[in-house]
């Protein structure tokens, strides 16, 4: 069974950078495509980045797209968020998502069974 824990949040300023990482644990994890989705307070979760189990396949969010990349690294079990250009409406708990294949609705949260607990990116103005 696969887990996720997700790490690389903080605090940073308007036009900064910041790398989240998920990590998983289970064997099976190189096969799984993975997302990553965010929430806003008061806000619905809303899709940011999905990238398939070989990494040749990639979509992102309207908002995110030209300034986040999405990528893995099978070999250590972990997915990568690098989000550049960061702005104050990035401010959110970032989510990492697994699922045994990617879907055609790779954008919608009930297209995956596993989840991390979240990390917290802060973007100050």
């Amino acid at each position: 069974q696969v887990q996720l824990v997700e790490s690389g949040g903080g605090l940073v300023q308007a036009g900064d950078s910041l790398r989240l990482s998920c990590a998983a644990s289970g064997r099976t994890f190189s096969s799984y495509a993975v997302a990553w989705f965010r929430q806003a307070p008061g806000e619905e979760r809303v899709f940011v980045a999905a990238i398939n189990w070989y990494g040749d396949r990639t979509d992102y969010g309207d908002s995110v797209k030209g300034r986040f990349t999405i990528s893995r690294d099978n070999a250590n079990n972990t997915v990568y968020l690098q989000m550049n250009s960061l702005k104050p409406e990035d401010t959110a708990v970032y989510f990492c998502a697994a699922n045994s294949y990617y879907s055609a609705r790779y954008y919608s949260q009930a297209q995956y069974n596993r989840w991390g607990q979240g990390t917290q990116v802060t973007v100050s103005s």
